[in-house]
């Protein structure tokens, strides 16, 4: 069985030299990790990825000249644990560091990495007095300036702060077996820290889903608390006919479902089979019978999907409200993603045709850039004048809160 250093190493060359994603790659690798090590493992692969743009300033300092993306690799996951890994000796890092070098065949580049590793060590930055921003918070300067443009710079500023925090994780209890205060002891009788917050559970300990004897009996599912209330804002009763069109892998359509009382039917859709087959174990698990899964492409009008009372538009999106749980989702370029406004925009001209006059929809992502969201929603209602917008919110990340969100409740007016 591999070293922790050496799976972090190898899944960090992944990500950064072969345009591998971090949490695909992370979770293939800790099937054959050591149980003890896969805390460690997974604490190096996200914080290195996201702390990428601060860690090519530090090494840049010591290291003037190119080298190979191998040992570029190694000082990466060896300055985060100089810098932000307290718990781990410096003299452990760097000797692990000259180690690792002749695991993955850089022998010849021991000694550079061992005299920059020390050079770093011994001439600590004060980090908190950088001025870049995209420095100080690992972050490309395209998307600092995007938000500022957006959202204003003090909000721009809250979502830098928030962005290399761990993310809260948050258990949705299955309402049909327990409320938030019998789940929270549930999972703590299992040894799980954790503690009621609101309507959710908030967890503070990592532990097992696979082994926990409360998600084996289906009384709760995870779900971001941002996610939760878009799902709320839907406000689905019992038996209504309700389409959820790009729902894997299902969070919201089980929390719709429960809140439903398992009465009226959901419809829950997804692309992909594969992804509707995620879907359709979690429904069962949860033993949610009013759930009818399938597949269905919803940028296209589907005459043989049924009209609804309500309508949960979920888009594809750039994802920039859930950095903290995606790092490598910052370095994104902007221009990639310009074309994603053309089919959110499609997918909701496509969902409003299933919905009844006096119907409710909700249309959301999980992103935080006005083009997907505002001037999408803005678009459908000025060229749709049978439908009107009730209200729309903005959530950004916070340290206790939900991820950053949106979402925009419309309605249909009655003919």
């Amino acid at each position: 069985m591999k070293n922790a250093r050496l799976t972090a190493f190898e899944i960090l060359h992944g990500v950064f030299f072969d345009s591998a994603y971090s949490n695909l790659a992370l979770d293939s690798a800790l099937k054959d990790t050591d149980s003890k090590d896969k805390a460690f493992v997974s604490r190096l692969v996200y914080g290195t990825v996201e702390r990428r743009l601060t860690l090519d300033y530090i090494i840049a300092q010591y290291l003037k000249e190119r080298t190979k993306p191998k040992v570029k690799t190694i000082l990466y996951l060896s300055v985060y644990q100089l810098y932000f890994m307290d718990l781990v000796p410096p003299s452990a890092v760097i000797n692990e560091a000259v180690k690792l070098a002749g695991e993955v065949g850089c022998s010849y580049y021991k000694g550079l990495i061992n005299a920059v590793l020390h050079n770093i060590d011994g001439n600590r930055l004060d980090l908190d007095s950088i001025e870049d921003l995209s420095v100080k918070y690992s972050c490309p300067k395209s998307l600092i300036d995007m938000w500022t443009k957006h959202y204003a710079k003090e909000n721009a500023l809250k979502i830098l702060e928030a962005i290399n925090e761990r993310p809260p994780v948050f258990a949705v209890p299955n309402t049909l077996f327990v409320d938030t205060n019998e789940l929270a002891y549930e999972l703590l009788d299992e040894g799980v820290d954790c503690e009621a917050n609101g309507e959710l559970v908030i967890i503070h300990s990592a532990f097992d889903l696979n082994k926990s004897r409360a998600f084996k009996n289906g009384l709760f599912h995870i779900e971001d608390k941002s996610s939760f209330e878009c799902a709320k804002a839907l406000e689905a009763s019992e038996g209504e006919t309700v389409l959820d069109l790009c729902s894997a892998p299902g969070g919201k359509a089980f929390t719709i479902a429960e809140r439903m009382n398992n009465k009226g039917m959901l419809y829950a859709y997804d692309l992909y089979e594969q992804r509707a087959k995620l879907i359709e174990q979690g429904a069962k698990r949860l033993e949610l019978k009013n759930i009818t899964v399938g597949v269905n492409d919803a940028s296209a009008y589907n005459p043989d999907l049924p009209l609804a009372d309500k309508i949960l538009c979920d888009v594809p999106c750039s994802g920039f409200g859930i950095i903290r749980r995606k790092p490598e989702i910052r370095y994104k370029e902007l221009d990639s993603i310009k074309e994603l406004p053309e089919l959110q925009h499609k997918i909701l001209e496509a969902s409003s045709k299933y919905l009844k006059d006096g119907g409710r929809l909700v249309y959301s992502t999980c992103t935080l850039n006005k083009k997907e969201n505002e001037r999408v929603v803005s678009r459908f209602i000025e060229n749709n004048e049978s439908f009107s917008l009730v209200y729309d919110k903005t959530v950004f990340p916070s340290v206790d809160g939900g991820d950053g969100f949106y979402y925009a409740v419309i309605e249909k007016k009655n003919d």
